[in-house]
């Protein structure tokens, strides 16, 4: 559970705390303190803290002063407490207090959590699992996700280096209740959710309740302009986790201000995106290799903004490129853009 940062959990750790500290991985870092040199320990934990920035300074002190040996991970997240309702993803951990790294590091998987008779077991390379400037925990279970991180990882671009950047949308339904409207009132602006992605589209209105906004708050307000829109949330059992669509201002020149709801992620930029941009970030965000490369990074069903802008992307020049083939093959499918992708790798 969260704890606040003034609790006496969290001041007796503060080069770990960041945030909101959870008061699993303060219990797993005084876990790690206490072993001795060389001692283990295994533990069922929450798969939230390998990666996110909320945790960063967690996984730089345990990561360096423990070795992580084995990793297991639960294919369904609803049975691995059989009698409770725990829809949190978990993980079971081996770390020894070393610091002195495995060269490899043991990631089983199972689907049966009753007895471990369906288990599946991959060596993966330490520097692979344990990756990057973050420390970010890359939970790999096949030789197919370690090829799409080495192939994806030769690009040394992340969207803030090209001037863009994911963002959470900006309107939280329940605190503005009073500025939402059913119908396009006089001085309301289109409120996008995630009711309106639609096969890579936008379909917009779809006449199901808060579609509007009116209001003089200008945290609530961005320009309406070219962006990606990709859903926060999807169901654990989604083919994708990456679900996107390419919202272009033109289509609805009476606006000159739109607003977000916060169950969507968009993708904006410094300045103004070009159409050919905004069709080549959904060629990369709508590849299966980087759903497959997110969901190696995430086991959330929630899209965080934080981790997609650390991962990497191809060059604008690239990404322009992409969007304009999109254009001219008027297909916007994920094995289309699949197409596309690896045509440029």
């Amino acid at each position: 559970m969260k704890i606040g940062k003034d609790v006496p959990e969290a001041a007796a750790m503060p080069a770990i705390c960041y945030g909101a500290p959870n008061l699993y991985f303060l219990f797993a870092a005084m876990a790690l303190f206490n072993l001795k040199d060389l001692g283990e320990m295994v533990y069922i934990i929450p798969r939230s803290w390998t990666s996110g920035a909320y945790i960063k300074r967690f996984r730089k002190q345990f990561l360096r002063d423990g070795a992580l040996e084995h990793i297991h991970l639960f294919i369904s997240r609803d049975k691995v407490f059989e009698n409770e309702s725990v829809l949190q993803e978990t993980i079971i951990i081996k770390v020894k207090k070393s610091i002195v790294k495995p060269k490899k590091v043991v990631v089983t998987t199972t689907k049966n959590n009753q007895d471990f008779s369906d288990i599946t077991v991959f060596e993966a390379p330490y520097d692979v699992v344990v990756s990057g400037e973050d420390l970010y925990v890359y939970l790999v279970t096949n030789e197919q996700e370690i090829e799409t991180l080495s192939k994806l990882d030769k690009w040394n671009d992340t969207l803030p280096s090209l001037g863009l950047k994911m963002k959470t949308g900006l309107t939280v339904d329940f605190r503005n209740l009073d500025a939402l409207r059913d119908s396009a009132d006089i001085m309301a602006v289109p409120l996008f959710n995630a009711q309106h992605i639609k096969d890579g589209e936008v379909v917009f209105p779809v006449g199901r309740g808060y579609e509007y906004i009116v209001t003089t708050q200008q945290g609530l307000l961005q320009k309406n302009a070219n962006y990606l829109f990709v859903r926060r949330f999807t169901a654990k059992e989604e083919h994708r986790r990456l679900q996107c669509v390419v919202y272009l201002s033109r289509k609805y020149p009476e606006y000159k201000e739109i607003s977000t709801q916060n169950k969507i992620n968009f993708i904006s930029g410094f300045q103004e995106l070009s159409e050919n941009t905004v069709y080549g970030l959904y060629v990369v965000f709508n590849s299966t290799m980087y759903d497959c490369y997110y969901r190696i990074l995430n086991g959330s069903t929630q899209v965080n903004s934080t981790e997609v802008n650390s991962m990497p992307v191809p060059p604008i020049s690239i990404i322009e490129v992409m969007g304009k083939e999109l254009i001219q093959g008027k297909d916007m499918s994920e094995f289309a853009c699949d197409q596309i992708l690896r045509s440029h790798l």
